[in-house]
């Protein structure tokens, strides 16, 4: 049996995010060396990456970070496989170290994104299959969102008070007002919109909605001269649930979101929210 202490398995689970019992063996076959120990288990865990590929990564985290004081924002979901590696403080230092890398490249999708280098030789991809070897599960980078123009600010939710941020907005507005940003970002975090204003949603899903909208009257028995009308008032609920400018405010239902940011006499320019597996 090899000579190590407690502290040793302590510190190598620290390093690694590895469990106990895979430190002490690793550190049993490095003979009570600590780095050869973290070698081993970097090997080994490389070693299952593959295996892992087939798991479902639903669980993880949303992170964000706010640059160049509130003209730049990052929000970046990475997900693995169970809350436990999730709530981890290495699992969460690599989300950040990753939105930390968005922020000074800027990529331009996902995919430059894990192709370009974190580290001196070493890109995103291998970045995060180091985590995936670490951490001994399968961790995926998900998506990301950035703005780089006007006032940015960011809301982070917990829906569990033991696990990290699950859901995650950014705003960007047009010139500062920190309340309003936070207001709206809230807002946007419970109540989920898809789009910012209704142009944005593509032709096909206003008409499949509005035949659905016609094809429930008809099976409910609505006069004929009245179909007009209600497939439009439908198609209008459509917006209000899902356009986040025509939504009722959530600190006050008498307005929209828009009237706010009118009164306010700001614009929203941009959003994005993220919720962890959705």
């Amino acid at each position: 049996m090899a000579n190590f202490t407690a502290a040793d398995v302590k510190k190598l689970r620290e390093l690694t995010g590895a469990g106990m019992m895979d430190c002490k063996k690793a550190l049993d076959e490095a003979e009570g060396n600590v780095d050869k120990a973290v070698e081993i288990l970097r090997v080994k865990g490389q070693k299952g990456v593959a295996k892992r590929e087939s798991r479902n990564a639903s669980n993880g985290a949303v992170v964000s970070l706010i640059a160049d004081a509130n003209e730049a924002g990052v929000l970046l979901e990475l997900n693995c496989e169970t809350d436990f590696v999730a709530k981890g403080d290495k699992f969460v230092a690599v989300a950040e170290a990753i939105a930390k890398h968005v922020a000074d490249s800027r990529p331009a999708d996902l995919d430059a994104l894990l192709a370009s280098e974190i580290e001196a030789g070493k890109t995103v991809q291998a970045f995060v299959d180091e985590a995936n070897a670490t951490l001994g599960e399968k961790i995926v980078l998900s998506r990301f969102a950035q703005f780089t123009d006007g006032y940015v600010a960011s809301y982070l939710h917990r829906t569990s008070p033991d696990l990290p941020p699950q859901v995650g907005v950014l705003v960007a507005l047009d010139q500062e007002n920190a309340q309003v940003a936070k207001d709206v970002a809230q807002h946007i975090a419970a109540f989920g919109p898809k789009f910012l204003t209704r142009d944005e949603i593509p032709a096909e899903t206003v008409e499949n909605e509005r035949r659905v909208a016609e094809a429930t009257a008809r099976e409910e028995g609505k006069p004929e001269a009245a179909l007009p009308k209600i497939v439009e008032g439908r198609v209008t609920g459509f917006f209000k649930e899902n356009v986040l400018l025509e939504q009722a405010f959530a600190k006050d239902n008498k307005k929209t979101v828009q009237k706010v940011l009118t009164e306010a006499g700001v614009t929203l320019k941009g959003f994005a929210r993220f919720r962890v597996g959705v």
